[in-house]
């Protein structure tokens, strides 16, 4: 009887260690399947390096109303964009995706680390009571971007970090960016669908939608 009891709890203490074993073999391996299905995941930028690493664009970035030479629109208002949205399209530009000469420059100077540090410090500005001149017609272009919506939200300040923040952008910028969708220069199949959908007069009063928001993005400036 004893006996039999030991063989029982040897058994059992033996079937437990074994479990506990197998159990601790097998977190490794979870850990490595995890690692094959997650995505990537930067390391976290610092705003701070990024003010620094930024003096590079505030001539351009910071200065209220600076224009692009040639062709003539307003340099983009980055203040309040998404980090990732920024980073993407620093590395677009590095990369040829998007084609203009002095952002090219700028980029492939630039480390992914870099890059991250300068989202960072950029995303962290917020703009309140923006009052940016339009030549369209914001509230036929509130009709027409309805099908942005569900991407960039109704007023164009999408907290989905995936799709740009729209809303306090220059009009002029907006126009230029939806016409290089319509024309290929940049390509998105899922903006190149839509853009190909509208008129000269359906862009431009989008855009002075989106540019007629008063909370949205903003100069980054300290």
């Amino acid at each position: 009887m004893g006996g039999a009891q030991q063989s029982g709890r040897h058994r059992e203490f033996k079937s437990r260690s074994t479990l506990m074993f197998n159990v601790k073999l097998n977190v490794p391996v979870l850990v490595g399947i995890y690692a094959l299905v997650a995505p990537a995941v930067f390391a976290a930028g610092d705003p701070v390096a990024g003010k620094q690493k930024f003096y590079t664009c505030e001539g351009c970035h910071s200065v209220p109303g600076y224009t692009n030479a040639y062709p003539t629109y307003h340099v983009p208002r980055i203040g309040g964009q998404h980090a990732d949205y920024v980073v993407s399209a620093l590395q677009a530009y590095r990369d040829d995706e998007r084609k203009h000469g002095s952002m090219k420059g700028n980029a492939d100077n630039l480390t992914e680390q870099d890059m991250q540090d300068i989202a960072a410090y950029v995303s962290k500005f917020r703009g309140m009571n923006a009052s940016l001149p339009v030549t369209g017609n914001p509230q036929a272009g509130r009709t027409k971007a309805a099908a942005c919506a569900s991407c960039h939200a109704e007023d164009g300040n999408s907290e989905n970090a995936m799709f740009p923040r729209l809303a306090g952008q220059h009009e002029s910028y907006l126009i230029r960016a939806l016409n290089e969708y319509k024309s290929g220069a940049r390509r998105n199949p899922m903006m190149m669908g839509f853009a190909s959908t509208l008129s000269e007069e359906d862009i431009r009063d989008v855009a002075a939608y989106y540019a007629s928001q008063k909370k949205g993005l903003t100069y980054p400036q300290d």
